[in-house]
């Protein structure tokens, strides 16, 4: 039953009665006319004398009328619809054509009209956006999708990079990033830039994800550091911010040490060296070069000439734990402590230096013999790191030295659980090394009464670069744009982070004893029964204060790996004290072996000195026999730790 006729919204309130409950509803007119035509505006209803009337469906009553409020009765005569959905037609007809004369569109039904038309263009434009991206396509970029995820999003950003006019802010630890554009090899595979740099300190890595259903899209991982140098930047520009405020550091009595960090084939030597041509590399455009030309320049201040300071330099590898000296044919150095606990590399070779020419030509010399090889991701990896130190001395006493490394691929730290001893151990180190360098930059930010500087052979010799109120780091980590490096390239900017995160609240850490940085080296020290010495008192200290990246099984393995190369340190040491002894043997030898030829020699003499050199030989070679042993048992214990390590764990940090 029809109850009304209601205009504002254009509908009608409708009445029935089921299971002697009355229940009503409003029904749009819409609905009306689609259910019912012969209703609609301008169309004759024709009743149909076929269909018997229903009298309980054929009851009608309009209460309320908008125009006339008059309340029609249902006529015998009325006649329901063929699917008696119409009760008393002619009337409700009359009703509602005088009705609609007089319809207005409510404003409800306006915006819902105008939300479609919205919505139909909404859908023209993607269309014609998809058609036009489709004519854009080219078929042999193999992630185009995430091509397009990525311009959207940098269309979005607003860009305020690094420029000269930035001021030059002064820290103790300056910590930045730097990306290198994509290379040949990159643009030839069709590899995608996943790093935008959208101001002067932020880092974005734009890294590709999949749903579970396959849907693909972006992870936008936002990183923040004191400067961020885009792949357009020179290193003239970067010499700016990070180097170059350290060179007053060393005039003023201090250490300074600036060093380039991340994957190998992330402008690392381009950084720190110079520009390549082909193979060619052009040393004058390096850090290395940038910043002696400034020491040479300072020298010239009258504040600094007074002192009549001389320019000193050395460059020197560590490669697999041990130290060469690449001014000096390859020569093998040790590093020792002296009485004063003070580190010093024996028979490393200075060479004093006048000018900016007389320091490219030792960096010349020096690349020319660099330890390199093949990784996957360089055909000519650096595999150690390379210190090139320029040192000020007064009167033959130091007066202050900067330190500039480039340090091996941080990829290589992954590479602990392979099958070749040779590159085990090439990975042991430089993933010790670096987690060495960040605790000690640790230490050096938050003035730590102890620094680890012992774990590494790098960081011993860097010793005195992290003590002392004088003392600054800056570290520049490089990182390829390529979406195939995604991996490496996150994994710097973490090691990065953690290495700023560290300075920026020291008072948050310090004056609280940490009981269980304590608890954890007596765990260790019971379970892996690791004697007291210094250098396994560091390496048990990096470890604790890297569990994460430091598994126990990894630990077992950076221990023998240590104890490996000390035993091997040894071992040539004696053999070579041994062969000078067999060279003095052979003198005395020949010495008897001339006297037997005289006609009446001394039968008595001769047999008690060949005796006693009998007894020597056996004493020392003996000696010597049982280390070789103990140093083979080493060998073994070393290929069985490599095989526990887990490699989810093992990671390059």
């Amino acid at each position: 039953m029809v109850t009304s006729l209601n205009e504002d919204n254009e509908s009608v309130t409708v009445e029935w009665i089921e299971n002697g409950d009355t229940k009503g509803k409003e029904i749009d007119l819409e609905s009306i006319f689609a259910l019912n035509p012969d209703l609609a505006p301008g169309e004759e209803s024709i009743p149909s004398p076929e269909t018997p009337p229903l009298p309980s469906q054929t009851s009608v009553k309009v209460n309320k009328i908008p125009k006339n409020r008059r309340t029609i009765a249902p006529s015998k005569n009325d006649t329901p619809s063929r699917d008696n959905r119409v009760i008393s037609v002619y009337p409700l007809r009359i009703v509602l054509s005088c009705f609609l004369t007089a319809r207005r569109k409510s404003n409800c039904v306006k915006e819902v009209e105008k939300l479609q038309e919205k919505r139909e263009r909404r859908r023209l434009q993607q269309q014609e956006l998809r058609e036009k991206r489709a004519q854009e396509v080219d078929v042999t970029i193999p992630n185009y999708e995430i091509m397009y995820m990525i311009r959207d999003f940098r269309a979005s950003l607003d860009y305020r990079p690094l420029t000269t006019a930035d001021l030059i802010e002064e820290h103790r630890i300056c910590v930045c990033v730097r990306k290198r554009p994509l290379n040949k090899k990159e643009l030839s595979l069709k590899d995608l830039d996943v790093i935008t740099i959208p101001s002067k300190d932020v880092v974005m890595v734009h890294e590709p994800k999949q749903k579970v259903d396959l849907t693909r899209y972006l992870e936008n991982q936002t990183f923040r550091f004191d400067y961020a140098f885009d792949d357009s930047t020179t290193n003239e520009m970067v010499y700016r911010f990070t180097a170059r405020p350290l060179v007053e550091t060393i005039f003023e009595r201090g250490m300074a040490t600036c060093f380039a960090y991340g994957q190998t084939g992330s402008g690392k030597t381009h950084t720190m060296g110079g520009d390549f041509s082909g193979k060619n590399q052009d040393c004058s455009k390096g850090i290395y070069a940038l910043a002696a030309r400034d020491v040479f320049l300072m020298l010239k201040k009258p504040n600094y000439k007074k002192l009549d300071l001389q320019v000193y330099a050395t460059f020197f590898e560590i490669y697999s734990g041990k130290v060469f000296d690449l001014l000096n044919r390859k020569a093998k150095l040790r590093v020792l402590e002296d009485g004063k606990q003070q580190v010093q590399v024996v028979g490393l070779q200075e060479r004093e230096v006048k000018c900016t020419e007389d320091v490219l030509k030792l960096i010349e010399v020096g690349n020319s013999c660099r330890t390199s090889g093949q990784t996957s991701a360089n055909a000519h990896s650096s595999r150690s790191h390379a210190v090139f130190q320029i040192i000020l001395r007064r009167k033959g006493k130091m007066h202050g030295k900067f330190s500039l490394i480039d340090l091996a691929g941080n990829e290589r730290g992954a590479d602990t659980s392979s099958a070749d001893r040779q590159t085990r151990l090439e990975g042991a180190e430089i993933n010790k090394s670096l987690l060495a360098l960040k605790e000690c930059i640790r230490a050096l930010g938050r003035n730590k009464p102890h620094t680890p500087f012992r774990a590494s052979k790098l960081t011993q010799v860097l010793r005195d670069s992290f003590i002392g109120e004088n003392s600054r780091t800056c570290m520049i980590a490089t990182i390829s744009p390529g979406m195939a490096s995604c991996e490496n390239t996150l994994n710097t900017l973490r090691y990065a982070n953690r290495v700023k995160e560290l300075t920026v609240d020291p008072s948050a850490v310090e004056g609280r004893p940490n009981v269980h940085a304590v608890n954890q080296l007596d765990a260790l020290e019971a379970q892996w029964g690791v004697g007291s010495s210094p250098q396994r008192d560091d390496l048990k200290l990096l470890c604790e204060q890297n569990e994460e990246e430091v598994s126990p099984q990894l630990f077992t393995f950076h221990e023998a790996v240590s104890q490996l190369v000390e035993m091997e340190e040894q071992v040539l040491e004696d053999h070579r004290a041994v062969f000078q002894e067999s060279i003095r043997w052979l003198e005395d030898e020949k010495v008897l072996l001339e006297m037997t030829e005289e006609v009446d020699y001394d039968v008595e003499s001769y047999a008690t000195q060949l005796e006693q050199i009998l007894d020597q030989k056996i004493e020392i070679l003996t000696e010597l026999r049982d280390k070789v042993k103990s140093f083979r048992s080493a060998l073994q214990e070393e290929e069985q730790a490599s095989k526990q390590i887990n490699p989810k764990r093992s990671r390059a940090v």
